[in-house]
């Protein structure tokens, strides 16, 4: 049974942009980054499987719950970061702790309490005093506190420093190796080539593509460069040339079509060297967006 499952998941804003037919599935333990720049619908599909927002139509199902009708359950059950955190003021860092850890049964406070320690906050200090960074680090305390089997971020490291961005990817590591499932919303796309089993790539509130990071890098797509002997470089017209790039006898190529039609092609030439390299996300995703026409 998939963690979460959305057929046709639609939010209509009239005139402004919502999300429109998202089929999505994240399956037990996997880790799914949902990519796309500012405005593209990622915290829009977020705040509809949490019931923040109704959906116009389609249905989402989390840990096999429907979330409307299901949400208490649900929220039980999920650790969520949004985008901005806000919290009262007046409390200090170990009153919120305390205060949230009242909203469960079982005892999580010592867990909360070590999660602080990693993330080194100072529990002492009151909230109106924290820098944006250490309150985003309370956001992900709490979303990870009471140990929950679903995950779910969005852009959940801005305004942390490096060490911290590391240190917060080295607990989701732990937690998921758990059996924790975690969904991954960003527009960074470093942080998801690093942790995500899974991408879906999202553009003006429509899914572009669903795969792994190992279709993405390697089945699909190959970085080529080619020098060529005599200087001068041929235009090559075969299919699965994405982008085309010649720069001092140099050819450049974003290539997903037959390698033996490439190589068969290229042996017309005289060439000095020749590079077949794995692109990375970013190029995949700029690749995703140009096809589309941005």
């Amino acid at each position: 049974m998939p963690v979460i499952e959305t057929v046709g998941l639609t939010k209509s804003y009239g005139r402004a942009r919502g999300i429109i037919d998202i089929n999505l599935q994240v399956e037990e333990g996997e880790i799914f980054g949902f990519i796309g720049p500012n405005g593209a619908g990622k915290s829009t599909t977020i705040r509809t499987l949490l019931n923040f927002i109704f959906p116009t139509s389609g249905t989402a199902k989390i840990l096999g719950l429907d979330v409307v009708r299901d949400s208490v359950s649900i929220r039980r059950q999920v650790g969520y970061l949004p985008a901005e955190v806000s919290y009262y003021d007046d409390m200090t860092v170990l009153d919120l702790l305390r205060y949230s850890a009242r909203f469960y049964a079982s005892d999580h406070l010592p867990y909360a309490r070590q999660l602080a320690d990693i993330f080194e906050l100072d529990l002492c200090r009151p909230i109106h005093a924290l820098s944006l960074g250490n309150r985003k680090k309370i956001g992900i305390v709490l979303a990870l506190f009471h140990r929950p089997k679903l995950l779910i971020f969005d852009e959940p490291t801005s305004g942390l420093d490096p060490l911290m961005q590391r240190r917060f990817f080295e607990v989701l590591e732990e937690v998921n190796s758990q059996g924790t499932t975690i969904f991954f919303s960003s527009h960074v796309l470093s942080e998801v080539q690093r942790l995500c089993h899974r991408v879906g790539i999202i553009k003006e509130g429509r899914i572009l593509h669903v795969g792994t990071m190992d279709d993405l890098r390697h089945r699909y797509f190959r970085n080529v460069r080619v020098e060529f002997k005599q200087g001068m470089v041929p235009q090559l017209a075969l299919p699965g040339v994405l982008h085309s790039q010649q720069e001092n006898g140099t050819l450049s190529l974003l290539y997903n079509g037959d390698i033996n039609q490439l190589l068969a092609a290229l042996a017309q030439y005289e060439l000095t060297n020749l590079w077949l390299e794995e692109p990375s996300l970013e190029e995949i995703f700029l690749h995703y967006y140009e096809k589309e026409g941005v």
